[in-house]
C-alpha cells in the first residue's frame, strides 16, 4: 500500500511541552530580586520572572508536623489538600496517583534528582530515571547522603545505620554513596545538567530538580557568602526579640538555631547565609537552564520555580516555619514556557498543590480524580478570570488560620488556652497589629471564624478545636 500523501508534516498534532521543575528548600517569597527585593541577588530567576509569569500570592495549606516540607512536598506531587495525605506525607498510596505518574501515562520520560521526602516506593513510581536521590528531610550540604535510581523503589541494598542529622538518634538511610565536598546544589544541578545533555528521546520529558538548599546549616561557597555584609542587612519590619505568647511551638528545633531573645546582630548574620545560599542555588540553576537553550529546547519546554515553604528568620520572634504567618506559608511561583504570559504577575490565591493539574492542562494529560487542587490555567490566560476567594491554613493540632483579599485570622489553642489575631492585611501585610480584640472589628472576626469552620469542614479536619467552633 502506498504511503498517504495527502497529510504533510504540519498536521501533525504538536509535540506536548517538555518540563522542567526546581523545587527549593525552605524559600521564603520574597527572594527573588525581580519581584522586588534589592537586597539579594537573583539573575536567573529575574530572568525567568521576566520571561514568564510570578504568581505573588502562591502558599501552603501548612503542615501537620513539625518537618513541614513533609506534607508540603506531597500536597505538590498528588495535588491532595493537607488533611487528605497519609501519614503526614511520609508515605503516598498507591491510590494517590502522583505528577510524575502522570505524565509517565501521557507519554513522558520522568526524571528526579534531589531531595524527596516521602518514601522510596513513590519515587519509583513518579519517575523513569532520576540520579544523586537524597530520601530524607536535612543534611550536611558538603556531604550529601545520595543513592542512584533503582526503578523498583525497594533499594534493597541501600540502606545503612547512621545517625540522623536533626535529632541524634540512629535511623535506617537509604544511601550507596557520599558526595564529599561537592555541595547539594551543585550535585542535583549537575544530574540534571548530564540527563538534558543526553536525552536523545523523540517523547518529552519531565525533569525535576529538587534542591536542600536554602535550608540550614546554611552553608555555601564563602565567595558568595562573601557578596554580603550582615552589618547592612536590613531587618524586617516585623522583627520581634520574642514572640508575644505561646503559640505551641516555641522550643521546636528551628527555633533553637538563635539565642532567646532573638539578637539583631544575630539575625541579620542568618539573613546574610540565607541569602547567599539562594544566590548560589539561582547560578547553579542557571547552569540548568543554560543546558537547556543548549538543546534547543528552550522555546517548547515550560519552567516552573517553587518552594515548599518559607521562614521566619526573627520575623514575629521566631526563626522557622512551623506556624501561619505570611513569611512561613507564602512561597515564590514562577512559570515561564509556551502559552504563558512574559513579564506579568498574578495575585490570584493559589496552592502549590495547583501546580498539580495546571501542569496536567498544559500538557494536554488528563488530571486524576484523586487530585483535589484547582488548575490556575484559566489565570494564566486571563487574570480576571475566578479564582480562589479565601485560603485556609492549618499548623498541627494547635494552630489554623484563614484570610481573603483584606482579613486574615489566625487561632491557637494551646493548652487549653485560645488566642485569636486578627490582621488587616492591606493597612499592616507584615501582620503586626492584632484586632481581635477590638469591637468596632467584631463582624470581620465573627465572619472569619464562620468560613474557617466552613474550610474546616470541607477539608476534613480531625481536629476538635472546639474554642473556634463555639465562636
Amino acid at each position: 500500500m502506498p504511503a498517504n500523501t495527502d497529510r504533510d508534516s504540519n498536521s501533525a498534532p504538536p509535540k506536548p511541552p517538555n518540563i522542567v521543575f526546581f523545587f527549593t528548600d525552605d524559600q521564603r517569597f520574597d527572594t527573588v530580586r525581580a519581584l522586588g527585593n534589592e537586597h539579594i541577588h537573583t539573575p536567573a530567576l529575574d530572568d525567568l520572572a521576566g520571561a514568564g509569569t510570578s504568581f505573588t500570592r502562591a502558599h501552603i495549606m501548612g503542615g501537620t508536623c513539625p518537618a513541614v516540607c513533609m506534607p508540603s512536598r506531597a500536597m505538590l506531587m498528588t495535588g491532595r489538600t493537607l488533611f487528605h495525605l497519609v501519614d503526614s506525607g511520609a508515605s503516598i498510596p498507591a491510590d494517590h496517583v502522583l505528577l510524575g505518574e502522570t505524565l509517565r501515562r501521557a507519554g513522558y520520560a520522568t526524571f528526579g534528582t534531589g531531595k524527596w521526602h516521602n518514601g522510596t516506593a513513590s519515587y519509583a513510581r513518579s519517575f523513569s530515571a532520576g540520579a544523586e536521590i537524597f530520601f530524607g528531610g536535612m543534611d550536611d550540604h558538603w556531604n550529601v547522603p545520595a543513592t542512584r535510581f533503582d526503578p523498583t523503589g525497594h533499594y534493597a541494598q541501600r540502606r545503612r545505620l547512621t545517625v540522623d542529622f536533626v535529632t541524634q538518634t540512629v535511623v535506617e538511610q537509604v544511601c550507596d554513596h557520599i558526595h564529599a565536598g561537592k555541595h547539594s546544589s551543585e550535585l542535583f544541578c549537575d544530574a540534571a545538567v548530564a540527563f538534558l545533555e543526553n536525552y536523545r528521546e523523540d517523547r518529552p520529558f519531565f525533569v525535576y530538580v529538587s534542591f536542600m538548599a536554602p535550608h540550614d546549616p546554611r552553608t555555601m561557597p564563602p565567595e558568595y557568602l562573601a557578596m554580603y555584609d550582615p552589618q547592612e542587612m536590613p531587618l524586617p519590619g516585623n522583627f520581634m526579640p520574642e514572640h508575644p505568647f505561646d503559640n505551641g511551638e516555641l522550643r521546636i528545633r528551628d527555633e533553637l538555631l538563635a539565642a532567646f531573645p532573638r539578637n539583631p546582630a544575630e539575625i541579620r548574620r542568618h539573613l546574610a547565609a540565607y541569602y547567599a545560599m539562594i544566590t548560589h542555588a539561582d547560578a547553579q540553576l542557571g547552569r540548568v537552564l543554560s543546558a537547556l537553550r543548549r538543546r534547543g529546547d528552550a522555546g517548547n519546554t515550560i519552567v516552573v520555580f517553587s518552594g515548599d515553604n518559607g521562614l521566619a528568620l526573627g520575623r514575629h520572634g521566631l526563626m522557622g516555619k512551623q506556624n501561619l504567618y505570611d513569611h512561613s506559608v507564602h512561597v515564590p511561583l514562577i512559570l515561564c514556557g509556551p502559552g504563558i504570559p512574559a513579564g506579568e504577575t498574578r495575585d490570584a490565591f493559589v496552592y502549590l498543590l495547583d501546580i498539580y493539574p495546571t501542569l496536567c492542562d498544559l500538557a494536554g494529560a488528563p488530571i486524576p480524580g484523586s487530585v483535589e487542587g484547582k488548575s490556575f490555567l484559566p489565570v494564566l490566560r486571563d487574570p480576571r478570570a475566578a479564582a480562589r476567594e479565601t485560603l485556609f491554613f492549618a499548623y498541627r493540632d494547635f494552630q489554623r488560620a484563614v484570610r481573603d483579599e483584606r482579613w486574615k485570622l489566625i487561632e491557637y489553642l494551646v493548652d487549653g488556652r485560645r488566642t485569636s489575631q486578627l490582621f488587616d492585611l492591606k493597612e499592616d501585610p507584615l501582620e503586626i497589629n492584632n484586632l481581635a480584640a477590638d469591637p468596632a472589628r467584631a463582624g470581620n472576626l465573627a465572619r472569619l471564624r464562620e468560613r474557617l469552620l466552613a474550610w474546616r469542614r470541607e477539608t476534613g479536619d480531625p481536629c476538635d478545636q472546639a474554642a473556634s467552633e463555639s465562636a
